[in-house]
């Protein structure tokens, strides 16, 4: 094992999912952000994690249970430009999966189109892990990409949110940030950080994905992240997505519970027009238009 290797530390193994949702999801609904790994693919070196295996088995599994009816597969950092297991999973549930790919900027353009003809519809930009494609990419990948109506998927860090207007201007073609831009859900700060997600979705066409409270608090309790997610949808309910962050990769101290996760998702988005929209029609348009 490499140096690098030993850097990455192990991840915590998910829990099983031991009970449902005291409300059922609504039918139809879009994982919009989930993982997958193989045992025996390799891993990119340096990175910043090295995942417990979960299999696209265990997903369609876990995802059937909870009444998912389909999903969106990201490429994980720790396969860094290689997104055979992702492929392969397409490729086994090719009407019920679409991807998002981490490829080079100047990847060919037959190659671009094998991809979207195996579903994929999207490449992922993540400046928070190594392994990820830098910001500075995105204009590049735009030009590539826009022609088959794919969208740039952004993990950055939420001190970005502002610039990114500007960083990605002039570029057409749908954006999804993941996780509210890793917002801090501190009561002093958190407007502001609304307020920037706000402009986003006003200025283009952009989406936020509210996923994954516990990778803004380690408090479950906390009502920020609810707040945070009653907020834009009262004003953006249309550029919201949800996805499950299965299954939960970097974490080394405590593994949250999926239907306690769901619950609070609920709870933020308790008007059932709205839940429509968020767990179901966005994804819907963004991601399985055609």
């Amino acid at each position: 094992m490499s140096a690098a290797d030993m850097e990455a530390p192990l991840c915590l193994p998910r829990r099983p999912l031991t009970r449902l949702p005291r409300a059922a999801l609504p039918e139809g609904t879009i994982d919009t952000h989930f993982h997958v790994f193989r045992a025996g693919a390799r891993l990119n070196t340096p990175r910043s994690y090295t995942p417990d295996i979960a299999t696209i088995t265990d997903w369609i599994e876990f995802s059937g249970s909870l009444g998912i009816a389909r999903g969106v597969l990201v490429q994980p950092s720790v396969y860094g430009l290689d997104n055979r297991v992702l492929l392969e999973a397409l490729a086994a549930y090719p009407d019920r999966l679409r991807g998002i790919v981490v490829i080079d900027p100047e990847t060919a353009e037959t190659e671009i189109e094998r991809l979207d003809r195996l579903g994929v519809r999207g490449v992922r930009i993540n400046t928070r892990n190594k392994g990820g494609l830098p910001l500075a990419a995105a204009r590049t990948l735009a030009e590539s990409i826009a022609p088959l109506g794919w969208s740039l998927q952004l993990q950055i860090n939420p001190e970005q949110l502002p610039d990114i207007a500007a960083t990605l201007s002039g570029i057409r073609l749908p954006i999804a940030i993941d996780h509210l831009g890793f917002i801090p859900l501190a009561t002093e700060t958190r407007s502001r950080h609304v307020d920037a997600l706000r402009r986003l979705m006003d200025a283009a066409d952009t989406y936020v994905k509210v996923t994954a409270p516990y990778r803004l608090t380690k408090d479950m309790n906390d009502q920020g992240f609810a707040e945070v997610g009653r907020a834009l949808a009262a004003t953006h309910a249309e550029r919201l997505l949800w996805g499950s962050d299965w299954p939960h990769t970097e974490l080394w101290d405590g593994m949250p519970d999926d239907a306690e996760l769901i619950e609070t998702m609920q709870a933020a988005i308790d008007d059932p027009a709205m839940a429509e929209k968020i767990f179901v029609r966005d994804a819907e348009a963004l991601f399985f238009g055609r």
